[in-house]
């Protein structure tokens, strides 16, 4: 029988390492059309503003472009839940841009998410419940009851809460190391050095980052799942 499996993205591809021991740097990042997708907006955004030099003309023609992506997915009846997710983000973006009428403002939406997970994975390091170790074991197993027992049955797991606290620090730093290229780069209204870097500090950080939280957490994954499995 073929295997239909859906491909996992995201920390969705680290969730299951521990079972079934597969990883995909490309399935986790979305796949290449996953790639274009998330690149081409902002490619198009920097290349049209530099081109033409018009901020209503670029957030025009790189709405059309958000609007085609959309509907590509419907036509290919796709999750409408993910088609419309990258719209909504892009949208902000955009109408950020335009109502301002300043290019900058299509990159402060990204300035105030990275300044969000930076506190919020900052706060979980000192509560010692290590986010992104919430958000794997979330998706592995959402915990409808017993949330005491289901926070104790990987925190009692001191080399997988280890891996967890090293890879949510990691993440941190990520987020932290945009902000801190990024926002002078705002400030200072270099929007063509600011569109590139938040180009190249996007995919190909987000596969590097978890590509090294991968090769961080499976070691301790597996030993857990296999524990887990002896114990019934």
């Amino acid at each position: 029988m073929q295997d239909t499996k859906k491909p996992r993205s995201g920390f969705a591809s680290l969730a299951h390492v521990g079972e079934e021991g597969e990883f995909s740097i490309i399935d986790a990042i979305g796949g290449v059309r996953g790639v274009v997708e998330s690149m081409l907006p902002g490619l198009v955004f920097v290349v049209v503003f530099v081109v033409v030099g018009d901020v209503r003309v670029t957030v025009a023609i790189s709405a059309a472009l958000a609007v085609v992506q959309v509907v590509a997915r419907l036509i290919q009846r796709q999750s409408l839940a993910g088609a419309l997710g990258g719209l909504v983000s892009v949208a902000i973006c955009l109408v950020w841009a335009w109502t301002g009428n300043d290019a900058r403002d299509y990159y402060l939406f990204g300035f105030i998410t990275n300044a969000v997970y930076v506190v919020l994975l900052t706060v979980s390091l000192l509560a010692r419940v290590p986010g992104l170790g919430l958000v794997i074991e979330f998706i592995r197993s959402v915990p409808t009851e017993h949330l005491g027992a289901w926070l104790r049955e990987w925190r009692d797991d001191r080399p997988l809460r280890r891996a967890y606290t090293i890879i949510t620090a990691l993440w941190t730093a990520v987020f932290l190391l945009r902000l801190a290229v990024q926002v002078p780069l705002y400030v200072t209204n270099h929007v063509t050095a600011l569109g590139t870097a938040r180009l190249v500090m996007g995919i190909p950080f987000w596969a590097l980052a978890i590509w090294v939280s991968y090769l961080i957490v499976a070691t301790p994954m597996h030993r857990h799942a296999a524990a887990r499995a002896a114990q019934g």
